[in-house]
């Protein structure tokens, strides 16, 4: 099975290769949307919105008192009605879907919206979505994601969202059989697509048929009206300090290159609840300091660095004619 859909894929990489060679030569996306020769954009992204109290409490606060530009809500998560009254009262965040086809924990488990029965595929014996990226690949049709994810949205849209884009958690859409699939829905729902196809620094290694396929589908998404970025940074930092973890971070920031970048946080505020959940707590913690700390704050001033978020972005696409 899995030789079959490399092949397919490595087929479908080939017929983009002169729209990737075109995307490389092109201006950044940055400049595509309307900024200066140059800019570094950058969205400071915090991912698990409605995963948990504490997931949201630190995505607030991210947000209102730190320099995270956006989010995205697990829509079948237990704690979503809390982000969704949050975003009532502030319409202006910039809050997507962050499609959840994994539910990762141990004790702490989540099923599909669409219910067990229409998505087979995507739920484990226990009735919950599958644990592993691998094991949604070896269970679950393309139909079968692809009734979820609109389901993930329509739930959303149906709680009073409106989503500002879309994204994967754990990268799930991003499997070569069901990003068709992903790319189809958003450009259908006029939704922004959170997909890069520019100078890729940081995302999608070396020059391969990925690289070719994700350059391609960002052009696809691009010339049918929607934003795209140049680079993502899933893992901004490692370091088991804090003192390391922000100098992880300004050295990420000050060798990123021109163009639209967005970087991946997950700000928790950790009560004892969430060491129940998982034991990321210390590290999402960290993160949360990170966009809370004034040394970040003047250090991406003092580098010219633009903050932005994916309203921005569909805002200025809008005012592009190409």
């Amino acid at each position: 099975m899995l030789r079959r859909y490399a092949v397919r894929w490595t087929l479908v990489a080939a017929v983009f290769v002169m729209a990737a060679q075109g995307a490389a030569e092109a201006a950044t996306f940055a400049q595509r949307l309307g900024w200066p020769e140059g800019t570094r954009a950058v969205i400071l992204h915090v991912d698990d919105a409605g995963m948990s109290h504490d997931s949201n409490a630190g995505t607030i606060r991210a947000i209102q008192q730190g320099l995270a530009t956006s989010t995205s809500i697990m829509m079948p998560c237990p704690w979503v009605t809390e982000i969704r009254d949050y975003l009532k009262d502030h319409p202006q965040v910039d809050a997507g879907v962050h499609l959840t086809l994994t539910s990762e924990w141990k004790k702490y488990r989540w099923g599909p919206v669409s219910g067990a029965a229409a998505v087979p595929g995507l739920v484990d014996p226990d009735g919950y979505l599958w644990r592993s990226v691998a094991e949604v690949m070896s269970n679950a049709s393309a139909d079968e994601v692809e009734a979820e994810i609109r389901a993930q949205i329509d739930r959303a849209v149906a709680m009073g969202i409106t989503p500002t884009h879309i994204d994967s958690h754990m990268g799930t859409c991003f499997l070569p059989i069901y990003l068709d699939r992903y790319v189809k829905v958003g450009i259908e729902k006029r939704i922004p697509v959170l997909m890069f196809g520019g100078h890729m620094q940081h995302i999608g290694g070396q020059a391969g048929p990925f690289k070719v396929l994700v350059r391609g589908l960002a052009e696809t998404l691009w010339n049918a009206g929607l934003p795209v970025i140049d680079d993502l940074v899933t893992s901004p930092t490692k370091a088991g300090d804090y003192e390391g973890r922000k100098q992880e971070l300004l050295g990420l920031l000050r060798g990123m290159q021109p163009g639209v970048t967005q970087i991946i946080v997950h700000c928790t505020a950790p009560t004892e609840t969430f060491a129940q959940i998982s034991g990321s707590g210390p590290a999402r913690e960290a993160e949360l300091r990170l966009m809370t700390d004034p040394d970040v704050k003047a250090f991406i001033e003092s580098e010219g660095i633009v903050l932005t978020n994916w309203r921005e972005l569909k805002q200025r696409r809008d005012a592009v004619k190409e």
